[in-house]
């Protein structure tokens, strides 16, 4: 599975250990860049690896998000999902389908008062409301 070399080599390219429970969760990531939760990583994992258990999960996560290889947004306010693409954007959440959807956005462009002297280490812009086609 061209997936599995791609998270292994990412891993390596990290410097981290290529575990197969990383590489599995690292995979799951890119083959489905649809935020998903720590427990829908871990349900769609579960039948391929019987032994995996959550706290592997949310360590692997962990880990992941400390490498800066994804993102921990938390856009509903409930739980924390996690994005493969780290590069700065928007995420927009659909309040009927509850869908997130990426979207590019200027960071530098925005304006921000008050933040003078602060070392800002993650920026994150967060809209809801009603996408395409739950308004149809």
């Amino acid at each position: 599975m061209v997936t599995l070399k791609a998270a292994r080599a990412l891993l390596d390219e990290k410097g981290l250990r290529s575990s197969a429970t990383r590489i599995h969760v690292l995979a799951y990531l890119l083959s489905y860049p649809s935020h998903p939760t720590a427990d829908e990583i871990y349900q769609a994992l579960l039948p391929k690896m019987l032994t995996l258990s959550k706290t592997t999960i949310y360590n692997t996560l962990d880990l992941l998000t400390e490498a800066n290889i994804t993102r921990q947004i938390t856009i509903d306010g409930k739980e924390a999902r996690f994005d493969i693409i780290i590069v700065d954007h928007g995420h927009f959440q659909c309040n009927t389908c509850k869908h997130i959807y990426d979207f590019s956005v200027d960071l530098d462009e925005c304006m921000v008062a008050d933040l003078t002297g602060f070392k800002v280490a993650q920026r994150n812009i967060y809209f809801k409301g009603i996408c395409p086609n739950c308004q149809k």
